[in-house]
């Protein structure tokens, strides 16, 4: 132990650790508190099997704990099963992140799981603040000794950590930032969580460009990512950020994500790119709605439908075949619940969502890379959009044969997430694509991606009227009956191998406000998507 530490550890039995006590003190009261084996009657020492027991996983935490708050990173990694991996990250918790004073309290094992409290100073240079956060741990069974050993992750020292991530006190990277929306609202972390992600990669990018001066911070860094801060000792001068997004749109988009686990969504203005919100509500931190790289089922019939309409293969009020199921190349695709239109239109076929119409088309288009050519250069899908953070922007690869009809309908290979299928929705009603953006192109001039394959005026007019009467009469009425003016939508949902429920997707217009949503394992796309984008466009 450093001289002068101040050390607990507190649940159930307290042990006060003072200046005079070190490393090998310490030492005998873990070798007396675990160890691997029992000693037989002839004096041979056997090796432990099995789970650990209630007893070992109490004391295996509290022993590691205590050489943790101590400051003794050697023997804090040697209670655990990768003494190599742990050490560095245990002694930067106080060389690197200067954290001092520590105390953690033990909480009640939950099966081999211990969850904890730390409580701490942090200093640097003279600044100090108090720092208290919860983690937890989990026992397991040493492999080759038989020791109770806890099982070592980074994300034990703070749960943001991975291998990738570091803890770190020092001068900010980035002066702070006030972001507000388009008409000068304060867009906050505490008021709108799923930004978070978004005003940390907006503060990396322009915080030196937005007039603000740097504090000093304890972060979370991340090779090539943001630094995520977790407490303020000095504070800097935040810069004013404009963005785009829209306050009210993205609190109703943040209550709207609520509804399911593992789902997001995101609004767009057709006419002008502009982003107006991004939510998500997920287990961990990443930013799906931005980054996320999913299959998006029938939401990609938007541009299937373009295709075929440019191509003259079909026509709004033209009549075309949609029978149970079709076979392509060896593969057998089918409606949902085996389903037929017999006798009507195509926009018919576009509003029951009708799988087997759009692959019946697929030989007379004739170009295996036809609907990639489509989706990026009139729908901008997998060019490299600059939107002011980072986003995957979708992905449909050529293709030929079955995979070529999963594609048609939105599965294999084609890749989306909840803002590269907001832009697809934009750029229908909009009748020409507009690339995303969260911060104006004017705060660095930076070059947005075009469209390079302008399609005509009366194949985006048959497009939208498909997705008017999906929206008033078709598979995504419920879902958008409450949303007022001129409206439009396409409903999805999406296979996933390994999944006993598709997600479901949901993308809708309405106005100059234009949402897409993905609801993991939601099921068909006007039950769970399909609220939620409806709510975020009535607050449009």
């Amino acid at each position: 132990m450093r001289s002068g530490a101040k050390v607990a550890v507190i649940g159930g039995v307290f042990i006060l650790f003072t200046g005079g006590v070190g490393y090998g003190a310490y030492n005998v009261l873990v070798d007396g508190g675990g160890s691997g084996g029992t000693e037989s009657k002839s004096g041979v020492t056997t090796k432990k099997s099995g789970p650990p027991s209630t007893e070992e996983i109490r004391t295996t935490a509290k022993h590691f704990l205590a050489a943790w708050a101590s400051g003794e990173a050697p023997l804090a990694a040697q209670l655990t099963n990768n003494e190599a991996g742990a050490e560095p990250s245990i002694a930067a918790f106080r060389d690197s992140a200067h954290v001092s004073e520590v105390t953690m309290k033990q909480g009640a094992a939950v099966g081999a799981k211990v969850p904890f409290t730390v409580s701490a100073t942090v200093t640097y240079e003279g600044q100090s603040k108090p720092w208290t956060y919860s983690s937890e741990l989990t026992v397991v069974r040493g492999l080759t000794t038989g020791r109770p050993l806890v099982d070592w992750t980074p994300s034990v020292v703070h749960p943001q950590l991975d291998r990738n991530k570091q803890l770190r006190t020092g001068p900010a990277a980035q002066p702070p930032i006030k972001a507000v929306d388009r008409n000068g609202k304060e867009l906050t972390k505490e008021k709108y969580p799923s930004l978070g992600p978004v005003l940390d990669q907006l503060r990396q990018k322009y915080g030196d460009k937005a007039g603000g001066k740097a504090g000093v911070e304890l972060v979370i860094t991340s090779a090539g990512g943001a630094d995520t801060t977790l407490l303020t000792l000095a504070e800097g001068k935040p810069g004013l950020l404009r963005t785009t997004l829209d306050a009210g749109v993205q609190a109703a988009a943040e209550k709207a994500v609520k509804r399911h686990s593992e789902a997001s969504v995101v609004a767009i203005k057709p006419s002008t790119g502009e982003i107006r919100a991004v939510a998500n509500n997920r287990k961990d931190s990443f930013n799906a709605a931005l980054s996320g790289t999913q299959a998006p089922g029938s939401t990609m019939k938007i541009v299937t439908a373009a295709l075929l309409l440019d191509k003259g293969l079909v026509a709004a009020d033209r009549k075309v075949e949609c029978p149970k199921e079709v076979m392509y190349q060896g593969r057998t695709f089918h409606n949902l619940d085996h389903f037929e239109i017999k006798n009507d239109t195509f926009t018919k076929s576009f509003a029951r969502s009708c799988n087997t119409a759009f692959i019946k088309q697929i030989d007379d288009v004739d170009n295996d890379a036809a609907l990639s050519e489509i989706a990026r250069g009139a729908f901008g899908i997998g060019l490299s959009w600059n939107t002011g953070v980072r986003t995957f922007d979708g992905n449909v690869p050529p293709a030929s044969g079955g995979e070529a009809a999963a594609q048609y309908i939105g599965q294999g290979t084609v890749q989306m997430n909840a803002l590269t299928v907001a832009s697809i929705t934009a750029t229908a009603k909009n009748g020409g694509f507009k690339q995303p953006v969260i911060v104006p192109r004017s705060l660095d001039d930076r070059e947005l991606a075009g469209a390079t394959r302008p399609l005509s005026g009366s194949v985006w007019r048959q497009l939208r009227d498909m997705m008017r009467a999906t929206a008033n009469w078709g598979t995504a009425a419920n879902a958008m009956a409450g949303v007022p003016g001129d409206k439009g939508a396409k409903t999805g949902s999406a296979e996933v191998d390994g999944q006993a429920t598709s997600n479901s997707w949901f993308s809708g217009f309405s106005g100059d406000l234009a949402a897409a949503a993905v609801v993991q394992a939601g099921g068909h796309g006007g039950d769970a998507a399909g609220p939620l984008v409806a709510s975020v466009l009535k607050a449009g």
